[in-house]
């Protein structure tokens, strides 16, 4: 089953990014940034890519490594072959494979400590027009097109807050899959440095 946009729910996303008047620009900026930092980090820190269930098998029997350079464990026993009296180089190398293996990611936390700010300043800047609307002879605001206007400043910290919620989920996630991996790693690094100092 297929769900339909009816024609109000379209024309409530276009009033909320309405509401948050010029700041859904920043805000769109973010959420784009978020959805393609998220998919290429999940695509990139597959198991696959990292440390295939085959080659992690050949480390630990001690078994010769083939298959080229493709993953980050075929990279650091590639560069630990090549540099078997350095253990520090390749110990170096290694912490190089995991910084690498965390690119984006931090800009995951910017986006979620930013988004609520942009939020929030479309609603202030969404409020302060609705109150630059209130009669000078009565003093008082039009019931009907202030409640309106204070709903629509509001839009700004839901689109905000719906923007920062995934990029922490996301920044959580990708950065305990990369502990999980580093610390996996560290094991087998072990192992390598061992066969080549025997």
């Amino acid at each position: 089953m297929f769900l339909a946009v009816t024609e109000t729910e379209a024309l409530s996303l276009t009033t909320i990014l309405h509401g948050a008047g010029v700041l859904a620009w920043p805000l769109g900026a973010c959420s784009i940034v978020m959805v393609f930092i998220i998919c290429e980090r999940a695509f990139a820190l597959r198991r696959g890519a990292v440390m295939p269930q085959d080659l992690v098998e050949a480390v630990l029997a001690g078994k010769p490594v083939t298959g080229g350079n493709h993953t980050v464990l075929a990279r650091i026993v590639d560069y630990a072959e090549q540099h078997k009296n350095d253990e520090d180089a390749v110990k170096a190398f290694a912490r190089l494979e995991i910084n690498r293996m965390e690119r984006g990611v931090p800009y995951l936390d910017i986006i979620y400590a930013v988004a609520p700010l942009f939020g929030l300043s479309g609603t202030v800047w969404g409020l302060l027009k609705v109150f630059q609307n209130i009669s000078s002879d009565t003093g008082l605001p039009d019931p009907v097109a202030f409640t309106k206007g204070v709903s629509l400043a509001l839009s700004a910290t839901l689109l905000g807050l719906s923007i920062a919620i995934p990029a922490m989920l996301g920044s959580g996630y990708l950065q305990r899959r990369i502990e999980t991996y580093a610390a996996q790693l560290d094991v087998l690094l072990e192992r390598i440095l061992k066969r080549n100092q025997a």
